[in-house]
């Protein structure tokens, strides 16, 4: 409502997380008047107005409203805890609609109660219920200046279509060119394509020495690399290479004899 927006007229959000949607929140908070801040651990480009701080301290402490868009990984969990409540501003909002193990609940709901922090919205929690017939506990439950949501936000059908266009597109990229991009299981390669070369896919158990019995393997075929990338999670490791001479099916041949190898694909 315009009462609304006079209200957060002139105030500062913070965007903890500015790499992925940040940028569209911060543009809906310029709109409404309010100035934007942001924070990511990778640099990003300012769009608007938004400002880069240099620390999570610093944007904790000069905001009167955070926003959490975050991944969930081992570096962000628990990264606001009491610590970081303590140093936000006193009568500042919290808003956490990235993971449910970003925030410590605990430390969250406590900030509230002692009246620290004005208000919180969340849509993420540590444990959520897997159906309908089960029930929704949190220790944010029944303080009154707390929005609890549903994160059902990738349901709605417009998310749905656009979810289901990515998803085509990204197996279509796959198959062309063997990028792996988005990939959640498996590791993420990409690699631009150049008409000219001859390009082989390899996937592998994740041990030692497999790169180089592969670039053995280009040496003694007598092809130069015109381009490699690899890369590996814990258990698998894939590699897309680019060769100078048409050489692929031998190539292809010779790897699938590696005792690492799961899976060679001639690409073309």
């Amino acid at each position: 409502s315009a009462k609304e927006c006079f209200e957060v007229r002139n105030k500062t959000i913070g965007i903890i997380g500015y790499g992925h949607i940040g940028p569209q929140v911060g543009i809906l908070a310029e709109a409404m008047g309010m100035k934007v801040l942001f924070h990511d651990i990778a640099p990003q480009l300012a769009h608007g107005n938004a400002q880069p701080v240099g620390s999570l301290d610093e944007l904790l402490s000069r905001s009167d409203f955070v926003s959490l868009h975050v991944p969930a990984t081992p570096q962000t969990a628990g990264m606001i805890g009491k610590a970081e409540l303590a140093s936000m501003r006193k009568g500042a909002f919290l808003l956490n609609l990235s993971r449910g193990s970003v925030v410590d609940i605990d430390a969250l709901a406590a900030a509230l109660k002692e009246n620290h922090l004005a208000g919180a919205a969340v849509d993420v929690f540590p444990q959520e219920p897997r159906s309908n017939d089960e029930t929704f506990s949190s220790p944010l439950c029944g303080i009154p200046n707390v929005i609890l949501s549903p994160h059902v936000g990738g349901s709605t059908q417009e998310a749905q279509l656009n979810i289901g266009i990515e998803v085509a597109a990204s197996l279509v990229k796959y198959l062309d060119s063997g990028a792996s991009t988005g990939a959640v299981n498996f590791p993420k390669v990409d690699m631009p394509v150049s008409g000219d070369r001859h390009r082989i896919l390899h996937i592998h158990r994740n041990e030692p020495g497999v790169l180089r019995a592969v670039n053995g393997i280009i040496a003694d075929l007598g092809a130069n690399v015109e381009g490699q990338y690899l890369s590996t999670n814990e258990h698998i490791g894939y590699l897309i290479i680019d060769v100078d001479k048409n050489i692929s099916k031998d190539m292809k041949n010779a790897l699938g004899k590696l005792p690492a190898t799961i899976r060679t694909r001639l690409l073309y």
